[in-house]
């Protein structure tokens, strides 16, 4: 019998996840091993270890284990903020009309403002366990810097982020927390790594992409003792981390007999989507449930939608290991107007496998139209939404007002993945009207494709 639904469902605290699920344990098509850049062949424990913590890159290379006990340190960090809500959007529904049924996880309500805090704790977690120093990373938009910041300063790690110039200049206060957190913040690509100074002479005055970012970051751990890099999305030990989201949402609408019809999240690298989707995607791998499974990425950096599913380079100086995934091409940089953090080049192995064996689906979005989502969303909910988590709120929004014209009741989830009070340089352009929505032409792809190896 279902339960009276209330606007937020709150689990209590020993309702939390104990355990990450790793859906790769169920996949049929296992996705394609990361290969070693320089031989090409499958990427190997200790030469992962090079780069990544130990525990991490077993994480990375585990495809059979399906579900990871969650240290109680990290389990003790998540109470701060953990679980999260999972809320009724009465008030959207409302606005739009609609009989649809509209409900969001939301993973903005820490300091860093997003859900990349669920990662960034355990990878820093795992540093601290191994004895570093400190850890290198690259950031976008800035959440994923800013929530490693955090993680950082609780277990006393060093952590020198570099951060998409663009970002850098249009996102003052987002590098300003992270200092805060006693981070040091580059603007990326710099003068302060060889792979850095390369990009620039050959691309001189580039904004930058996260691509870059990754190469300046790599190098500056391998070439420093004690350091290790980690990174906030794309790779499959930070999809393992996110597994909370999902494993939370499933339990709450479990709690109230709530079965969804579609699940839609943002995608950039792929980690909060995968995240979320992961539970809801092994049931419907092993054939127990069906779900409408929908990523939503930009019209200007549309990897999965427009993308080539082949091996690539992780990152823009080729130093990274090579990953099958739908991608733009490495040397893709995507528009300097593009407000968002969802500007890689790529999508996760895991993703672009469950992509192309079509159990999920794929949508580009363009950029004014997400910023008047947002702007809809924020006027009835009261949460201004970051213009990552707003991709998915436009498709939401479709897919209820067209509940709205065939009269279906359908159950939609969708990933409210941070605020967007950071984000004020990109409301500011979409206010003022100078928002552009730039959409990569064939040619303008094409130099990203003939760089694939």
């Amino acid at each position: 019998m279902s339960k009276e639904i209330p606007y937020k469902i709150y689990l209590e605290e020993s309702e939390m996840p104990k355990q990450w699920y790793n859906v790769r344990a169920d996949i049929k098509t296992k996705p394609a091993p990361l290969l070693n850049p320089a031989t090409r062949e499958p990427m190997k424990l200790e030469e992962l270890e090079q780069v990544f913590c130990t525990e991490l890159a077993k994480q990375e290379l585990d495809d059979v284990t399906p579900y990871f006990d969650i240290p109680e340190e990290i389990l003790n960090f998540y109470k701060m903020y953990r679980p999260s809500p999972l809320v009724r959007a009465y008030c959207l529904e409302k606005k739009l009309d609609t009989p649809a049924k509209i409900y969001y996880k939301f993973e903005g309500n820490n300091t860093s403002g997003s859900h990349k805090l669920n990662s960034a704790i355990a990878q820093a977690y795992y540093a601290k366990k191994q004895g570093l120093k400190g850890v290198t990373t690259e950031t976008g938009a800035g959440q994923w810097g800013t929530a490693l910041s955090m993680a950082c300063s609780y277990f006393d790690l060093d952590c020198k982020v570099y951060m998409v110039k663009c970002s850098y200049e249009q996102k003052p206060f987002r590098r300003e927390v992270m200092r805060t957190y006693g981070a040091s913040v580059t603007p990326s690509p710099s003068e302060e790594t060889e792979v850095g100074k390369k990009i620039l002479s050959e691309h001189p005055g580039t904004t930058g992409s996260l691509g870059c970012a990754i190469s300046e970051a790599v190098e500056v751990a391998t070439k420093t003792e004690g350091y290790r890099y980690v990174l906030g999305s794309v790779l499959s030990q930070v999809l393992l981390h996110q597994t909370v989201i999902g494993l939370e949402t499933k339990i709450a609408l479990d709690k109230y007999g709530i079965v969804p019809d579609m699940i839609i999240g943002c995608a950039g690298g792929g980690s909060n989507l995968g995240g979320l989707i992961s539970p809801f995607m092994g049931e419907k791998i092993r054939g127990e449930k069906d779900y409408q499974i929908i990523a939503v990425e930009p019209a200007s950096c549309p990897s999965l939608t427009r993308g080539k599913y082949a091996y690539d380079f992780c990152d823009t100086g080729k130093v990274c290991p090579l990953a099958k995934m739908y991608t733009l091409g490495s040397g893709f940089i995507p528009s300097a107007n593009h407000a968002g953090g969802l500007r890689y080049h790529g999508m996760s192995s895991i993703l672009s496998q469950l992509y192309d064996d079509g159990l999920m689906e794929a949508r580009s979005v363009i950029q004014t139209d997400v910023f008047e989502a947002a702007e809809k969303f924020a006027r009835v909910e009261g949460i201004l939404p970051a213009p990552e988590s707003s991709h998915a709120i436009k498709v939401a929004i479709d897919e209820a007002l067209k509940c709205k014209e065939t009269g279906e009741e359908k159950t939609i989830v969708f990933g409210l993945t941070g605020t967007g009070y950071f984000d004020m340089y990109a409301y500011e352009s979409f206010h003022d009207g100078t928002m552009t929505d730039y959409v990569p032409t064939d040619e303008d792809l094409k130099p990203g494709f003939e760089s694939l190896p």
